[in-house]
């Protein structure tokens, strides 16, 4: 059976973030959207729920992580070429981003990181196909 899945992010401002992701490249699924939410698709299988704080704290009982001192969660995405990662990472931090650790080149496998607007951080990675017997 293929699962869904759906991770859940407090963020202060769901516009300035939806702006901020929508200029990476990614798209929302406007059904699942509104003036607190917004639905980002990674794939099909697989959605990034992005919630005003506010929204965030009517689905937990305790308290929602500060970014600023810790890690809830790292996030992360695929990238099809080591340029692909250094130009989602680059455009990610000129959109407002900020870096996030140093670049890790293992050769056949190649990462980069960013914090979005509110903190969470959100890995890109490459790997060699032929590395991973995908090839």
């Amino acid at each position: 059976m293929s699962r869904m899945m759906f991770a859940n992010l407090p963020v202060a401002d769901v516009a300035a973030t939806r702006k901020f992701f929508d200029g990476l490249g990614f798209e929302f699924n406007d059904q699942f959207c509104d003036e607190q939410t917004a639905c980002m698709v990674i794939n099909e299988q697989t959605l990034v729920m992005l919630l005003e704080t506010a929204r965030f704290q009517d689905f937990i009982a305790d308290e929602i992580c500060d970014t600023a001192k810790a890690r809830e969660v790292l996030l992360c995405v695929s990238a099809e070429s080591r340029d692909e990662v250094d130009s989602l990472v680059d455009t990610a931090i000129a959109a407002g981003g900020t870096t996030w650790m140093e670049p890790q080149d293992h050769g056949y496998m190649y990462g980069r990181a960013f914090r979005d607007l509110d903190g969470h951080v959100w890995e890109v990675t490459w790997m060699d196909p032929a590395a991973t017997g995908q090839a």
